[in-house]
């Protein structure tokens, strides 16, 4: 697997197609959160821009081999194991940039409630921005994982299935990722940060469920 996942990194370095998610990351990193802004606020903007990146970076990795070299590492390494092992890279790549977010968040940002009166602890706020950080990704990286191939072929329609999966991923009160938003977002009007436990502990299996599923239809589909 550790062979599987220097091969794909190799790939997705030399392929640069990693710039333009990562650029467009930190260009709403710079834009919607600024100095001064609400820490907590500011780490809440950070997570939900996280799920367009992981869902990018994933289709990015599970589309970056051409078929025929798709092909041969599907022969020796089997079908399932090479397509965890581009979406697994793709979770890592979105990794560095989701921590580069959170230090952003936590050198730039006002520690302070949205209305300034009351001030907010910076490590717990950033021990819960980062978690916040990690349900998104992962999730992230599950929209990205089901939105693409072996799941869906071509460009229009994983692009289009991608983009609405982030907006169901956030909107939706009960799902892990709205959840750490509206928490953060709600913690930022009091002044208090709480832990994200449940939607952490949601998102984990969530994910996994997820990508085993389209790594067991990689393996049928060759």
């Amino acid at each position: 697997m550790i062979a599987l996942l220097r091969y794909q990194a190799a790939l997705l370095a030399g392929s640069h197609r990693w710039l333009p998610p990562v650029l467009l990351y930190a260009g709403f990193l710079v834009v919607g959160v600024g100095t001064g802004s609400p820490v907590l606020d500011a780490f809440a903007f950070a997570a939900a821009a996280l799920l367009p990146l992981t869902v990018w970076l994933t289709r990015v990795c599970v589309t970056n081999e051409p078929p025929a070299a798709r092909s041969c590492v599907a022969a020796t390494a089997g079908p399932a194991r090479a397509h965890l092992a581009a979406v697994v890279t793709a979770a890592l790549a979105a990794l560095a940039p989701a921590l580069a977010g959170t230090a952003f968040v936590a050198l730039f940002s006002d520690p302070r409630s949205n209305d300034q009166q009351v001030p907010v602890a910076l490590l717990p706020a950033t021990a819960c921005g980062l978690a916040a950080a990690v349900v998104c990704l992962l999730l992230g990286t599950a929209v990205g994982a089901v939105c693409n191939r072996p799941v869906l072929h071509g460009t229009a329609w994983p692009v289009c299935a991608g983009l609405l999966g982030c907006v169901l991923l956030v909107v939706p009160a009960l799902s892990p990722a709205g959840a750490v938003v509206r928490g953060l977002v709600a913690g930022s009007v009091s002044g208090t940060a709480a832990m994200p436990w449940l939607p952490l502990a949601a998102a984990i299996p969530i994910s996994a469920a997820v990508v085993a599923a389209v790594c067991h239809l990689a393996a049928r589909r060759g």
